[in-house]
């Protein structure tokens, strides 16, 4: 069975759940039969780019990816915000107000570093047991509490009298619709975005991703191989923990290792080229967080 990440490049009004559906569809069609997939962290319908889709053994990895760092280019127009803060919704206010490069490029350190942000309305959080996005389009108020995020990095990189397109590096949790709107809040104007395209999610960039079209020729016969990349892809930024055969096999009965050498910190532990599990080291010691049936 195929274990490991397939990298789609999300297309506009494609959902994560229906990017997950083609992924099994697909496998079907290879061949593969009932495969486990997962994505690792939802991309809405209005936006493009990465979206790590974990197959097999690697979606006990999913969860991990949801809390990674995510890059983001975005265009922010100025002069309307909407109710959903995007292209999609109503026009809820408007400004005459057209900041310069100058001013969005003095407003921005403000929105760098650790922040607190108040989520959109229309957002997949829940109030009382029920989706923000289902309230606020029954016309209720909807109220959500400010959440601490942090801007790692914000970058201009184009800018027209009306808009700007922008890069941010974002921790979990960051809406980056709310981002916008803040934005261009501070700098005395309303905005909304017009697009957003996630070009890093974790380790995987636009550079690992596929088509949808791509995808699909999986289930026409072209080689899994082309389009999937190893487990152990998604764990490109923690160090690796080389295991004996002996070790290995202790790990892989879910037992501690004990007198390593190695810091304090998270590892996956390998035989060989072979990922055995997801490990934590403390003050010598090395407990399985998830453990790999390869």
């Amino acid at each position: 069975m195929p274990n490991g990440w397939i990298i789609l490049d999300k297309p506009l009004e494609l959902g994560s759940t229906q990017a997950v559906a083609a992924v099994k569809r697909n496998l079907r069609q290879a061949g593969f039969g009932k495969v486990k997939v997962g994505h690792g962290g939802t991309l809405d319908p209005l936006a493009t780019g990465v979206l790590p889709i974990a197959v097999g053994e690697a979606t006990k990895l999913a969860g991990r990816m949801l809390d990674a760092t995510k890059a983001y280019a975005f265009t922010l127009a100025f002069g309307a915000e909407t109710t959903t803060l995007d292209a999609e919704g109503g026009v809820a206010e408007t400004s005459d107000v057209r900041p310069t490069r100058e001013e969005i490029e003095a407003v921005l350190s403000r929105f760098t570093g650790p922040i607190e942000q108040v989520p959109p309305a229309y957002s997949a959080l829940k109030v009382d047991g029920k989706r923000a996005y289902d309230l606020a389009r029954a016309g209720e108020e909807v109220t959500l509490k400010t959440r601490s995020i942090t801007i790692h990095a914000l970058d201009i990189t184009e800018s027209t009298p009306d808009s700007v397109t922008l890069v941010a590096n974002v921790s979990k949790g960051t809406y980056i619709r709310s981002l916008a709107r803040d934005i261009a809040r501070a700098l005395g104007s309303v905005g909304h975005v017009t697009m957003l395209r996630r070009v890093k999610a974790g380790p995987f960039t636009l550079e690992n991703a596929i088509s949808l079209d791509k995808l699909n020729e999986l289930g026409k016969g072209a080689p899994l191989e082309d389009m999937i990349l190893p487990l152990e892809a998604g764990l490109d930024d923690i160090p690796a923990l080389e295991l004996s055969p002996d070790a290995a096999g202790a790990v892989r009965q879910g037992r501690k290792l004990s007198g390593l050498p190695d810091p304090d910190g998270t590892y996956w532990g390998r035989e060989g080229d072979t990922p055995v599990a997801l490990m934590e080291v403390t003050d010598g010691e090395a407990r399985v967080l998830r453990g790999f049936n390869l």
